[in-house]
């Protein structure tokens, strides 16, 4: 449920850049809607509803969470802010990149791997397995930052569909491939004498 709710910020800015730009006459007010910069507007907006909701709800935010929210509002405010679609392009690698140096991190920092901590609670693994799935996540931020990067600058016309769809994709299938792996190693709970 949490990821689909993250997600919604994303869908509403695909719907709005894919309106054709126009002007809409509202009273005595002209709203332009459609493009990639009315879409930023929603994408902010839209962010800092749900996020603030789920806040209220859940008295936190996962800093993952955060994170996506200062992205979002840093990135999509310069964008606006300077009328330049590029920044908004650098988002989604820089914070998929910050993910990958937080993994990254953990292996310096604490006692445990970060998707340990994150999943530990849940799943029994050796500490080799935890050390290697926490590589496959850092591989995983890695490959979605440039990839996105990549979509971004190579193929412009199809960036906003491939941050959406592909990265999504992208995502299940990682999941898919965690799911088999952890299914693979996990240890079975010791039984209670």
């Amino acid at each position: 449920m949490k990821q689909i709710v993250d997600f919604i910020p994303l869908l509403l800015f695909f719907v709005v850049y894919k309106l054709e730009p126009r002007t809409i006459e509202l009273a005595d007010l002209s709203l332009t809607v459609g493009g990639i910069f009315n879409a930023t507007a929603v994408l902010i907006v839209s962010s800092i509803v749900i996020y603030a909701a789920l806040f209220v709800t859940q008295r936190r935010l996962e800093k993952s969470q955060w994170l996506t929210l200062g992205a979002c509002v840093l990135f999509g405010g310069l964008t606006l802010a300077l009328h330049s679609e590029t920044i908004l392009k650098w988002k989604a690698p820089v914070v998929n990149w910050l993910f990958a140096l937080a993994f990254i991190g953990s292996h310096f920092i604490g006692e445990k791997p970060l998707i340990q901590r994150l999943m530990g609670h849940a799943v029994r693994l050796q500490s080799a397995q935890w050390l290697q799935l926490n590589v496959a996540w850092i591989l995983f931020f890695l490959t979605c930052g440039f990839a996105n990067l990549f979509v971004a600058f190579a193929y412009p016309s199809i960036w906003v569909d491939f941050k959406v769809f592909g990265s999504l994709g992208l995502t299940l299938l990682f999941m898919a491939g965690q799911a088999v792996y952890l299914v693979r190693h996990m240890q079975p709970e010791p039984e209670e004498s």
